[in-house]
């Protein structure tokens, strides 16, 4: 069984630790919710009480990454204290900078050069402690040339014949042409790459029918994002159509948002992106959802426009 899929019985539905991991973060309204505690101790219990909420309800994929202020760490140390058994992801490419301060200059340094990946991949073991099912090259794009580094893809291909699923994951208003390279990759005649993790809501939808096309090649799919960090959520001045959706059905636009994504049939996982017991609550009710999307409309906005908002985001 692909390590992507859930045990039987189990949701579709992920818990993504980027806000959980470090004390600052692009979420509307992360300060809020990490409280006026930001030392290590004080977001270790938080991310640990989140996922204990996350493990309650059947959710049994985790994704971090080098990046994410100590989210391994967290993450690795909870699963050997509760005795879990659980699909881990995580990526490198990303040096978390910031040195646990919200009002950073830099937050976090991307080098997807070889070196990168050498030194990544031991610290990714040492702070979960055990081997991750999936490691991706994190945020991709064509701009870095990673997909053309020869050293780079035969080191993964390595971790491929090793077990661990490698991949990429994807950012940006090019994710589907960066996709579409990595379906192309060859090491010696042969694909290294197995998974993709995209951002793909119902603002930005450009790469689904790239991520069609990967599900379609036997890859795994795993959706992030869902809620555009915060701006499909009740924090941000929704869509009007998914307001009125949201008032006539009495449920919370994260969970619409969620939804949609899972209704996707090239879906195999979709993150959670909850900092609070409270948002994961109302992010789980996205499994009890039947939607008719055409109801919403298209709420899709240019990529250009929707990533340059993004790059807008403060970070708090």
């Amino acid at each position: 069984m692909s390590p992507l899929l859930p045990p039987p019985g189990a949701p579709r539905l992920g818990l993504g630790l980027a806000a959980l991991g470090r004390p600052g973060y692009i979420n509307l309204g992360h300060g809020q919710d990490v409280g006026a505690d930001k030392d290590v101790e004080a977001l270790r219990a938080r991310a640990w009480e989140v996922l204990d909420a996350a493990w309650s309800a059947g959710l049994r994929y985790f994704d971090a990454a080098r990046s994410y202020g100590r989210a391994e760490e967290f993450l690795g140390g909870w699963l050997k204290a509760r005795g879990h058994e659980a699909t881990v992801g995580s990526k490198w490419g990303y040096t978390y900078t910031a040195d646990w301060r919200t009002d950073a200059e830099t937050h976090e340094v991307k080098d997807h050069r070889l070196a990168t990946l050498e030194r990544q991949w031991p610290e990714t073991l040492a702070a979960l402690g055990r081997r991750p099912e999936i490691y991706l090259i994190h945020s991709a794009t064509l701009e870095t040339g990673v997909l053309k580094d020869e050293r780079v893809l035969a080191r993964l291909a390595e971790l491929a014949a090793g077990g661990v699923r490698v991949g990429l994951s994807t950012s940006g208003p090019k994710q589907a042409d960066t996709l579409s390279k990595a379906l192309a990759a060859r090491v010696d005649g042969v694909n290294p790459f197995s998974v993709v993790q995209a951002t793909w809501n119902l603002l930005e939808p450009s790469a689904g029918e790239a991520l069609a096309e990967a599900h379609a090649a036997g890859w795994g799919v795993v959706v992030k994002e869902a809620v555009a960090n915060g701006r499909l959520t009740s924090r941000a001045e929704v869509p009007p159509a998914l307001a009125h959706l949201c008032a006539e059905q009495d449920i919370t636009p994260d969970a619409v948002a969620l939804a949609a994504a899972l209704a996707q049939p090239w879906a195999d996982m979709v993150l959670s992106g909850a900092t609070t017991v409270e948002q994961l609550q109302s992010n789980l009710a996205s499994l009890r959802l039947t939607l008719n999307l055409e109801a919403l409309g298209n709420l899709a906005q240019p990529p250009e426009r929707y990533w340059g908002e993004r790059a807008g985001l403060a970070w708090t």
